[in-house]
């Protein structure tokens, strides 16, 4: 592709025209201590910074930007930090996904807005990494996502301890009597030992692994542990790499088919990945007005073996991941699966990317004669349940569930489940499913995690560690157990999961694809009569933006507004001058 001159330069419209505008743009960059040989004839690199006080995940953040400045300084052009919403998986309440589209929306406005050639998308706890590319796309500049990168391991009493996933555990045995709350202590002291992401394969390593795979983000840097010095060098070259993309106007749309998502959806059901890509890689492909579905996911998951030998599915970290050969190498042995022809922001084809990828681990990334399973796991499932759709982690759920009829005990929402789950008198058995209603995407709001259902106490005391649990809500990517979550329509607009009550048998078929709710349709129908919505969340704001423009689950959970991908290019009015 032809370089491009300095007067084709989006930035030049600030910087290089010689009306009044431009002068008072240009006045102002010298009022923040900038000369003009340091903008002129350059391209502009918007650094999107999701740093925060609140975002642990991010912690390093600060210091990488400074070097990513230094690599696009040495590159040849200007690089300028600007502040995006910190999505705090942690902190942000009822969700962090009630906010993914909301980040989105102000990339969308701080590209659209500002004087950038190309953005560097600075991101990895959980929601930060759609919303960053889901904004990215639907501005179609240049863009490279630096990946924060996953923490270090755990540890706890010679044990080594997963975020996440051992969380989960230990609650469990606290709750059953198995440990001390010392114990306990213990675990909280030592889970999270570094600044960086999860380092189980929850959401943010799928995530930024599945960016990665797409082509957006430099090969291997995904992997890469966040206080590693390797960490530090990769930010660097993005912020070379990213000028030579801003020459060359290399957009996502020039980058991107269907065969690149085919590619992230691949390597994310081999990864042993979390629920979650199904919501975001739908979301992100609409962005690029590129067909994707949950019947495409459950047809891949068919033919993709698991190969990452990771908590929860499997036994090791990220660490343990990277120090195996990291992405590369799982891609290196998933290659004949893969579209190798894809290109990447790196410059080279995903075979060229890959070529050469050793594993030095078997047991962490596994042989293909010899994988975790033979299939991914990841089920998508319909039926008077779930008319629209619904999933499971099948590879992390216990195997004795996976066909299952029983009775329901249902929850009318997360309060009511908080407050009735230990219940003594819960009438529970190890046979009952779980049903938890209003917690999708309108119902939440926002579909939090909350579909791994905690266990009754009186169960855990009998020795049970997984019952079928059914909702419209996501779980985490370090969740684990029998848990169908998605459910769509949701209960909150009416959907099927709406009209359970206790007892009803609930039909489970994970081999067949199944979800039922075994009532006669005629008492359905009279309990579709006489269901009323529950009452709204908000009355003003973001919020009420949020419940009347979220889509369902099975369409990615973006907004009316937003989704598609007409004219994608930037159409600035002329900037005024102050």
């Amino acid at each position: 592709m032809p370089r491009r001159k300095a007067e084709d330069l989006r930035s030049h419209r600030w910087f290089g025209a010689t009306d009044l505008r431009s002068f008072g743009h240009r006045s102002r960059m010298m009022q923040m201590g900038y000369a003009p040989a340091d903008w002129a004839g350059k391209p502009v690199i918007g650094i999107l910074n999701t740093w925060s006080d609140l975002n642990q995940c991010h912690q390093h953040f600060r210091t990488r930007a400074e070097e990513v400045k230094r690599g696009v300084w040495e590159a040849g052009g200007l690089p300028l930090e600007i502040p995006a919403l910190a999505v705090s998986e942690q902190y942000m309440k009822p969700t962090s996904m009630l906010y993914r589209n909301l980040l989105a929306m102000e990339v969308e406005e701080i590209a659209r807005s500002q004087p950038f050639d190309a953005l560097v998308l600075m991101g990895g706890c959980d929601k930060t990494t759609p919303g960053l590319i889901m904004g990215a796309l639907a501005v179609d500049l240049p863009s490279i996502f630096l990946p924060a990168g996953p923490m270090l391991r755990g540890y706890w009493a010679g044990h080594t301890l997963g975020s996440g996933s051992d969380a989960w555990k230990y609650w469990d045995e606290l709750r059953a009597g198995t440990i001390t709350e010392d114990d306990w202590k213990g675990v909280e002291t030592g889970i999270a030992r570094s600044w960086g992401t999860c380092m189980t394969m929850g959401t943010a390593s799928t995530m930024m692994s599945a960016v990665e795979t797409l082509g957006l983000a430099l090969p291997g840097s995904s992997s890469i542990p966040a206080p590693d010095a390797n960490h530090a060098r990769m930010a660097t070259a993005v912020g070379r790499r990213i000028v030579e993309l801003a020459w060359n106007d290399e957009r996502p749309s020039r980058l991107l088919t269907a065969g690149s998502f085919d590619n992230a959806a691949t390597v994310s059901l081999a990864l042993g990945g979390s629920t979650n890509a199904v919501v975001h890689l739908i979301a992100m492909a609409r962005r690029a007005g590129i067909p994707l579905d949950l019947d495409r996911f459950d047809a891949l998951s068919r033919t993709t073996p698991l190969l990452a030998n990771i908590r929860p599915s499997g036994t090791y970290l990220m660490e343990d991941f990277y120090y195996a050969g990291g992405l590369r190498a799982l891609m290196a042995r998933l290659s004949d699966l893969l579209d190798l022809s894809q290109r990447t922001v790196g410059g080279a084809t995903l075979g060229e990317a890959v070529a050469g990828a050793k594993v030095f681990n078997d047991e962490v990334i596994l042989p293909r004669n010899n994988p975790l399973k033979p299939d991914a796991g990841l089920a998508v499932l319909r039926g008077n349940l779930a008319p629209d759709g619904a999933v499971i982690k099948a590879s992390a759920a216990d195997p004795k569930l996976l066909c299952h009829t029983g009775p329901a005990v249902v929850f009318r929402d997360y309060n009511d489940m908080a407050k009735r789950i230990d219940d003594p008198d819960l009438p529970v058995s190890a046979d009952s499913v779980l049903v938890l209603q209003n917690a999708g995407p309108v119902g939440g709001p926002g579909m939090p995690e909350w579909g791994m259902l905690p266990l009754p106490k009186k169960l855990l005391r009998q020795g049970v560690r997984d019952v079928v649990r059914i909702s419209d809500a996501r779980m985490s990517g370090t969740s684990y157990g029998t848990c169908v979550l998605h459910v769509a329509p949701e209960s909150a607009v009416g959907g099927p999961l709406a009209l359970v009550e206790d007892g009803d048998a609930v039909t489970l078929d994970v081999p067949g694809r199944r979800l039922s709710l075994d009532v006669p349709e005629a008492e359905l129908a009279r309990r579709r009569a006489a269901w009323t919505a529950p009452p709204a969340h908000y009355v003003r704001g973001f919020g009420l933006l949020h419940t009347r423009e979220v889509r369902q689950a099975n369409e990615g959970c973006d907004y009316a507004i937003l989704e598609g991908a007409a004219d994608l290019r930037m159409r600035t009015p002329e900037p005024e001058i102050h």
